[in-house]
């Protein structure tokens, strides 16, 4: 049963089937094949109830929030004030791709919106300051992931839905983890130039006063981040209030800037739309497909098989970390992550794991799934954005940061104090 399914959802995701549809198609077939119940029956209200958990409504919110400053030329000075500071080290630019992202992070709850944000934005250099395009590409890609991992963040609310544990813990949980990642990626620049010097590129020239000057350039991120995240800690707003007051600054911040026209509001709205509907789609057909697998027995024999097999917690934690890094390179990691978390998650608490440092595990590995070939969303992103060139010289400069994931994902599960000391800390 287990290997019907799997091999369905490969076949049906191999023909190109919108992956919500694929979900959601995979369910009516299992249902059909498997049991005499009519289960499609209830598509219909599992959509319904699926959709209108008081938590998602923060989704489309943070999906505006990081259209807006993609729109209204934030970005822009972001990247610029990160170059200023951080283009003196080996590597340059490769570096401000790094910060940019994280700064951008911190506002935008999705690793796309800030590949691609960043993306744009840093593509100029390339040719500008000469650097070899694998590696300057590769660094956008992965710092890109860092939208998920750094608060606020659409997959840590699913997560947090999914699993009913606490979206302000799992945001408190991904702080530390973040900050490690970003300068582990900016190390793996650093080495990777000093190995082979060729790699830097030229850096771009600036003094302190360049550096001061580029400051306000900083303040738009850090203004939303407290907003968003100071709003939550302070008491004053839930998670999806705090989108909801992060929208309404980054439209002052935009009228402020002069940014904000009627073409910039509407692309915004057009592209949250679009964003929001494959979103919801793909949580319908997931819930849909949890339901139906829930109810052919797959949850309870898949359940009994992983018990019966008579593993220990870390011999089970390894199994299930293999797991998604292999189904990563074949599925989407929202879908992945909607589709497996329900089943996976009581099996690992169960064992002893702390569902929040989970979710920082279970975040790790979306992030790897998005850079890893053939599949890995960002990839297709960052070319997309240059729009020249072959996708393999991407995949080849992302090399060096999938093992900087597997790095951070070793990091986690050995001391996994780095994801569990702040939301202690604050709840002490």
């Amino acid at each position: 049963m287990i290997g019907t399914a799997l091999g369905l959802l490969l076949v049906l995701l191999g023909i190109a089937l919108p992956v919500g549809a694929a979900l959601a198609l995979l369910g009516g077939i299992l249902g059909l094949v498997f049991t005499p119940i009519p289960l499609h029956l209830a598509l219909g209200e599992i959509a319904w109830s699926a959709s209108t958990n008081a938590l998602l409504v923060s989704v489309p919110l943070f999906v505006l929030l990081g259209e807006i400053l993609l729109r209204s030329g934030i970005a822009d000075r972001l990247y610029g004030a990160m170059a200023a500071w951080l283009s003196w080290l080996p590597g340059g630019l490769m570096h401000a791709n790094v910060g940019a992202c994280m700064a951008f992070a911190a506002t935008s709850g999705s690793s796309v919106a800030t590949a691609a944000t960043i993306g744009t934005v840093a593509m100029p250099q390339i040719r500008r300051f000469n650097y070899p395009e694998p590696l300057f590409l590769g660094s956008l890609a992965a710092g890109g992931t860092l939208g998920i991992l750094i608060p606020p963040s659409i997959n840590m609310i699913i997560y947090g839905w999914l699993t009913q544990t606490s979206v302000p813990q799992l945001y408190l949980a991904g702080f530390l983890p973040g900050i490690v990642l970003g300068l582990i990626f900016m190390g793996t620049i650093l080495g990777c130039c000093l190995v082979r010097p060729a790699l830097a590129g030229d850096r771009p020239r600036g003094g302190w006063a360049a550096r001061i000057a580029s400051l306000p350039g900083l303040l738009p991120p850090l203004a939303i981040f407290l907003v968003v995240i100071g709003s939550i800690y302070a008491g004053w707003a839930t998670a999806t209030e705090s989108a909801a007051l992060g929208v309404t600054a980054a439209l002052l911040l935009a009228a402020a800037n002069r940014s904000l026209t009627l073409d910039v509001l509407l692309q915004a709205l057009d592209g949250t739309m679009r964003t929001t509907g494959m979103i919801m789609l793909i949580v319908a057909g997931a819930w849909f497909l949890n339901f139906v697998l829930s109810a052919i027995g797959l949850v309870n024999a898949l359940n009994g098989f992983i018990t019966g097999l008579g593993l220990g917690p870390g011999q089970m934690l390894f199994a299930i970390i293999l797991f998604y890094v292999v189904l990563g390179c074949f599925m989407e990691p929202l879908p992945m992550m909607i589709v497996t978390v329900p089943v996976v998650t009581p099996l690992v608490v169960s064992a002893g794991y702390d569902p929040v440092w989970f979710g920082i595990l279970i975040v790790l590995l979306c992030e790897t799934a998005m850079v890893t070939p053939p599949v890995g969303v960002n990839l297709f992103v960052v070319q997309g954005v240059r729009g020249r060139g072959s996708i393999n010289e991407v995949i080849l400069g992302v090399l060096p940061f999938i093992a900087s994931l597997f790095a951070m994902i070793a990091l986690i599960v050995a001391f996994p104090e780095i994801a569990l000391w702040l939301p202690r800390f604050v709840g002490s």
